[in-house]
């Protein structure tokens, strides 16, 4: 019981000693007490000079590269297909065969066209013959004006039976309308073709396409006629010329397409080719500065700690536009700026600083 009572008594004292120390205003940090001094010495440390090495930078022109990522393209792809029908005789091409424009491709059965000709310039020549005595007769009065009409109209339309059947007798012969190459599909001799089917299929690889999407905030500094490098997959370099930009972005990625014209004369270049284009943009002022350079502010934006009045440390955000090797091209910048390039990671904004100023990072400061 006694004990029981000394343990009460003990814990009475020691709160009671707490509240008093707390009522006294006494700060005990490390060891070692102080008053409210302390909470101003704190804010007063950002007035203690830092000693941290700068280096000038000035605003340079730079023309920006615009990477378009896509894969080459035939400029067309020609299914040349009947325009009668019949059945195939002759095939006079196989695939990957080079062709030119106009060269004789697929030959259809006859049939009774060749017939069919003959009998319209059989009726031609008759139809003349009896508008050519009706008009000598009428002439002399002994043909009426309605007679005379109506044999001029058979004659007409005997001249356009004539026109008809000769087409249909032509188009038994299938010509390439444009110089390609033949790919798949093609008819097989004996097959029958309605107008419409395929003989087959010719792709025009001069000039070569290479096609790719361009983002919605980048499509604004393209224009058509660009010059574009285009880099095959196999190493090949080769120049290009912007011919087309879609008016539509795609609806799903918000991006737009566009077409770089290759000039590929003798079909060196394939179709299907994975490829990437650079496109030289409008030159814009920038800043090349070391990675080493870049910090983050608290909300994750990019940008690097300056000298900014009073020799004080300032952070400045910037937008990061390329990686040319020996440092990052940056924008957001004065024209001039003294950034912190060593110990920018050990002060906060408002921090007096003692710059010290070099040219190179390697450089050391002059002997003060």
């Amino acid at each position: 019981m006694p004990s029981f009572k000394m343990a009460h008594i003990l814990a009475v004292a020691l709160v009671i000693a707490v509240g008093a120390w707390m009522l006294s205003g006494t700060v005990v940090i490390s060891g070692s007490g102080g008053d409210t001094r302390a909470t101003d010495n704190a804010i007063s440390g950002l007035d203690t000079p830092v000693p941290v090495r700068v280096r000038l930078f000035e605003a340079e022109e730079r023309t920006q590269l615009l990477a378009v990522r896509g894969r080459t393209e035939p400029e067309r792809r020609v299914r040349v297909a009947a325009e009668t029908r019949d059945q195939l005789i002759e095939r006079r091409v196989d695939e990957g065969d080079r062709v030119s424009e106009g060269d004789l491709l697929c030959v259809l059965e006859t049939g009774a066209r060749r017939a069919n000709l003959a009998q319209a310039e059989a009726s031609l020549a008759q139809a003349e013959l009896d508008f050519s005595a009706a008009e000598r007769l009428g002439e002399r009065g002994f043909a009426a004006e309605t007679r005379i009409r109506a044999l001029q109209a058979a004659r007409d339309a005997a001249a356009a039976l004539l026109e008809q059947a000769r087409l249909e007798l032509e188009r038994v012969e299938i010509h390439a309308p444009v110089a390609g190459v033949v790919e798949a599909p093609l008819a097989e001799v004996g097959s029958f073709l309605s107008a419409g089917d395929p003989c087959v299929t010719l792709i025009d690889l001069d000039p070569l396409l290479v096609t790719g999407q361009v983002s919605e905030r980048q499509i604004a500094g393209l224009s058509i006629g660009m010059d574009a490098e285009v880099t095959l997959v196999d190493g090949g370099e080769h120049t290009g010329t912007i011919r087309f930009i879609a008016a539509a972005a795609d609806m799903a990625t918000r991006t737009f397409r566009v077409e770089i014209a290759i000039p590929n004369p003798g079909y060196r270049l394939r179709a299907g080719v994975t490829a990437s284009a650079a496109i030289a943009l409008a030159p814009v002022p920038g800043h090349r500065i070391p990675a080493s350079a870049l910090v983050l502010a608290d909300d994750g934006t990019v940008g690097v700690r300056a000298v900014g009045d009073d020799e004080r440390a300032v952070f400045l955000p910037v937008t990061i536009t390329g990686d040319d090797g020996e440092g990052f091209w940056v924008t957001g910048l004065p024209q001039s700026v003294e950034i912190i390039v060593v110990g920018e990671h050990f002060v906060i904004e408002g921090q007096k600083l003692t710059p010290i100023r070099v040219e190179t990072l390697t450089q050391e400061p002059a002997a003060s």
